[in-house]
């Protein structure tokens, strides 16, 4: 049995016109092409759908009980359709994305402001995470979008470059070396330091190099998370570290930021996706706003 979605169509033209010549006009064909749907689908059934005389066109009795039947398919078919131009046109949709928590409390709640405000019907889930595990999110599906600092993918990951940005000395206003614009990695020298666990440290130290040997790594202060830190640094503690992005978090806490330079150290931030699946119209929208709005340089003042 080969029906189509045109035979059915012109069935429930015909029906609800009792007119051929009504049917053809409301599907802008002939009315020859039309009666060659309709006898179609008779013989793609082996049915008899309309009894014809020469006063009247009237459904057959079979008919009459298929119609509700194949309205119903047609509507729901129209429905799809419509949900399918809402998804592309981003009035429908949702997007799950897994970011590090400094991202998460800084930089990520105003672009997913300004994302919602052009499209109100798109909902933004915030999967706030552990830096090492944002691509494990990722990859088990449990988002669509990873985002974080570089970090080694396997093949099943996809990462692209969304921003980068340099290092900055974050410190109470009242420490000595506030009172100077710019910093260099050997004033850091002697100062208590408080960084993050894991890879953090170790790529800080790599990337600084030979400005990094006044720098005593079993010295510092690893702590989990960012505000951790802050809150240690404010108290007195020592100096940390941390991105440009995190200024409102960093006045929060009343302290100052200072660039570090000679060599100016930069961390890149990548987006993550599950190679092989394609995105959906929602997540593809939300990866393309992050992509104007970060890649010109702006993450810092987003």
């Amino acid at each position: 049995m080969n029906v189509t979605l045109r035979q059915l169509s012109a069935f429930v033209a015909v029906a609800e016109t009792g007119s051929f010549t009504l049917a053809a006009e409301r599907l802008f064909i002939t009315q020859s092409a039309l009666s060659g749907l309709i006898k179609e689908l008779e013989a793609s059934l082996g049915l008899r759908l309309f009894d014809r005389s020469t006063r009247r066109l009237r459904l057959s009795d079979t008919a009459r009980e298929l119609y509700p039947q194949i309205e119903k398919i047609l509507h729901d078919l129209d429905g799809v359709v419509s949900e399918v131009g809402n998804l592309k046109a981003l009035q429908r949709g949702s997007v799950r994305v897994a970011v590090p928590q400094l991202l998460a409390c800084t930089l990520l709640p105003e672009l997913m402001a300004g994302f919602r405000a052009q499209h109100p019907g798109v909902h933004l889930r915030l999967v706030d995470c552990a830096v090492e595990s944002v691509m494990a999110r990722v990859f088990s599906g449990e988002v669509d979008i990873g985002i974080g600092p570089e970090r080694e993918t396997n093949s099943d990951i996809a990462a692209d470059r969304l921003f980068c940005m340099p290092f900055m000395a974050v410190m109470p206003p009242g420490h000595v070396l506030a009172r100077r614009r710019t910093l260099q990695w050997h004033d850091l020298s002697g100062q208590s330091l408080i960084t993050l666990q894991g890879q953090f440290t170790d790529l800080l130290v790599s990337d600084v190099g030979e400005a990094a040997r006044g720098l005593h790594k079993e010295a510092f202060m690893q702590v989990t998370f960012m505000t951790t830190a802050l809150a240690l640094a404010r108290a007195g503690l020592g100096i940390t570290l941390c991105m440009p992005y995190a200024r409102s978090l960093v006045e929060q806490f009343g302290l100052v930021m200072r660039p570090v330079g000679d060599p100016v150290v930069e961390r890149s931030f990548w987006i993550f996706t599950r190679r092989g699946r394609a995105p959906s119209p929602a997540a593809q929208g939300f990866r393309t706003f992050l992509e104007e709005r970060l890649m010109d340089g702006r993450a810092g003042s987003a």
